[in-house]
């Protein structure tokens, strides 16, 4: 989407409120894993609680064959430690010391027999040259679990040649791979905290038909420029809590997209960036709305939008109710509010009505 020709702005937005029907209640983080279900992060190199909470079975990748030298490929090592740990009869634990380790697309698959732990110290870096990812469009996925916990480290997808390649090759953007850096797909009870996550091929944190997932403490952040980089992208998912996360890239900030509801937002500050978006809705005829969104006490700071709500011209099923955007700061927003009931991105083939 261009830039507006309008002045930005410096804004203050105490409510808005958006509802066609009662308000209705929220996921809360005490409906979510709490803070209890995560191990004191110093403790951690241990993989217990004091008090005779959870204790995890250790699986260290280096002690499966991982190099922690930024250049071999560990995906092996990581796949074994990790099929490992998913049998164990008790909670278990993969655990990624420090150093720096090369992953190549991965599927981190359930479901588990009990609780499980991705626990990472140090640095993961996809491959150097974006065609040695394939055509998977996942890079780290999490797929069928229940009661995980990823905890920790950093996330560096090295998309910069991809977007270079994208930039110069428009027309052949579809043959190119364009991956989301981490993936959860079908899965509850997820906790993911304190990690941060880097210049993604697209985006960087995606949550896709889960419920109950609390995202707390994370940081992101990819170029201003950088195309696609949604931080963190949430479809047809229920039950999402996010809880502190400073959020710097190339698109929107937090993308809510169809059939997701009872999402509630606090303590994110986002820019620079496209703010926060509901949407984009209406695309196809028959499609899910979104529904019970609470946003809350987050600053954004020279984004292209700060919130926004965006439907394509065309009839369909899809709707939006019953959200809450509260005590909301703005700092040099081009585009503080916007609700377009005609959304159409590149002006190609738009349908040319206003979705009601």
């Amino acid at each position: 989407m261009e830039k507006s020709n309008s002045p930005p702005y410096s804004i203050l937005l105490l409510v808005l409120f958006f509802s066609s029907s009662s308000f209705l209640s929220l996921a809360s983080s005490s409906s979510i894993l709490n803070d209890s279900t995560i191990s004191n992060h110093r403790s951690l190199p241990h993989h217990r609680k004091k008090g005779g909470h959870v204790q995890y079975v250790t699986h260290n990748v280096l002690h499966y064959g991982a190099k922690a030298d930024g250049v071999s490929d560990s995906t092996p090592a990581f796949s074994q430690a990790w099929e490992e740990a998913c049998k164990s009869s008790r909670p278990a634990s993969v655990h990624v010391p420090k150093g720096t380790y090369m992953l190549k697309p991965i599927v981190f698959y359930g479901p588990c027999q009990s609780k499980m732990l991705f626990h990472v110290e140090g640095k993961v870096v996809g491959p150097k040259h974006y065609w040695e990812f394939g055509k998977s469009g996942f890079w780290i996925l999490f797929y069928k679990l229940e009661k995980l916990t990823i905890l920790g480290g950093t996330y560096d997808a090295q998309g910069s040649d991809y977007w270079a390649c994208r930039k110069s090759q428009k027309s052949k953007v579809d043959s190119l791979c364009c991956l989301q850096s981490i993936t959860i797909i079908q899965s509850r009870n997820v906790v993911v905290k304190g990690i941060k996550s880097l210049n993604p091929q697209m985006f960087h944190l995606a949550i896709d038909h889960c419920h109950q997932v609390l995202l707390k403490k994370l940081y992101i952040e990819a170029p201003t420029r950088s195309p696609n980089t949604d931080g963190i992208h949430i479809m047809s998912s229920e039950g999402i809590t996010i809880a502190g996360a400073v959020i710097k890239t190339g698109d929107d900030c937090i993308a809510i997209g169809p059939g997701t509801k009872n999402v509630h937002i606090r303590g994110v500050h986002c820019g620079p960036g496209h703010g926060i978006s509901i949407g984009s809705l209406g695309l196809h005829t028959h499609e899910a709305g979104v529904e019970n969104v609470f946003v809350t006490d987050s600053v954004m700071t020279r984004t292209q939008n700060g919130l926004r709500i965006k439907s394509w011209g065309r009839k369909t099923t899809s709707f939006v109710r019953n959200v809450v955007f509260e005590n909301i700061a703005m700092e040099n927003s081009y585009n503080p509010i916007i609700i377009d009931q005609n959304y159409c991105p590149y002006n190609k083939n738009c349908p040319g009505m206003v979705n009601t």
